[in-house]
């Protein structure tokens, strides 16, 4: 009896460890027939001022991620976002209040960064404002550039991000999310916290939300 009450303390115990534990997101194969026209979705296409704090459906996340720089053509591996040279150098890195994620294109994966909710990073001006429950970090790999000089990588890098923050801005116009590109960040803590090599550089950040119920 001992030896039982022994197994299943050790159970929960192990158990709730495990459940503390940061691990992987998988996420839904893309729903390709969803949203506006994309006319209408331009019509629509504009940045939000505020930002509600219910969380996204894991449909919704699993969405806006492929459209923000998934794979579409299986085949040959290439994006929904074109990129210099093919080089296919922006990494988008995702915020959420359990910790950060990375978008493993390949798998459609959300491969863990580090735990916990560091989105107050991204805090406007006012610290007590509403904080979005996903904010996507587009960072650029400039060493993925076959050739150029580091001034050429970095203007490349920077049209691919914005290349990658149009489709983010696109998809949520398209199926009724908030959205906002913004390029003010604390750089220097996100280099840290994401543990960025010197060829890493964060681009833009991009707060993706629900529309507040009116």
């Amino acid at each position: 009896m001992k030896k039982i009450l022994l197994y299943c303390c050790f159970f929960f115990l192990n158990g709730s460890v495990v459940a503390q534990e940061m691990i992987g997101i998988a996420l839904n194969p893309p729903d390709t027939n969803r949203g506006l026209p994309v006319m209408k979705a331009l019509l629509h296409r504009a940045s939000a001022r505020q930002f509600d704090t219910t969380d996204l459906n894991l449909q919704d996340l699993s969405d806006l991620l492929w459209a923000a720089n998934g794979i579409n053509r299986p085949e040959s591996g290439k994006r929904t976002a074109p990129s210099a040279l093919n080089a296919q150098d922006i990494d988008v890195y995702i915020f959420m209040k359990q910790g950060v994620y990375l978008y493993d294109a390949a798998s459609h994966f959300l491969q863990p960064v580090r735990k916990g909710n560091q989105r107050q990073l991204f805090a406007g001006r006012n610290p007590g404002d509403p904080i979005a429950p996903v904010i996507c970090v587009l960072v650029s790999d400039i060493s993925r550039f076959t050739r150029g000089e580091e001034s050429n990588r970095l203007v490349w890098a920077a049209e691919d991000a914005g290349i990658v923050s149009q489709n983010i801005s696109l998809f949520c116009a398209a199926v009724g999310l908030d959205t906002r590109p913004r390029a003010g960040m604390p750089l220097e803590k996100i280099r840290e916290l994401l543990n960025l090599k010197e060829s890493q550089h964060p681009m833009l950040n991009q707060p993706v939300c629900n529309k507040p119920t009116r």
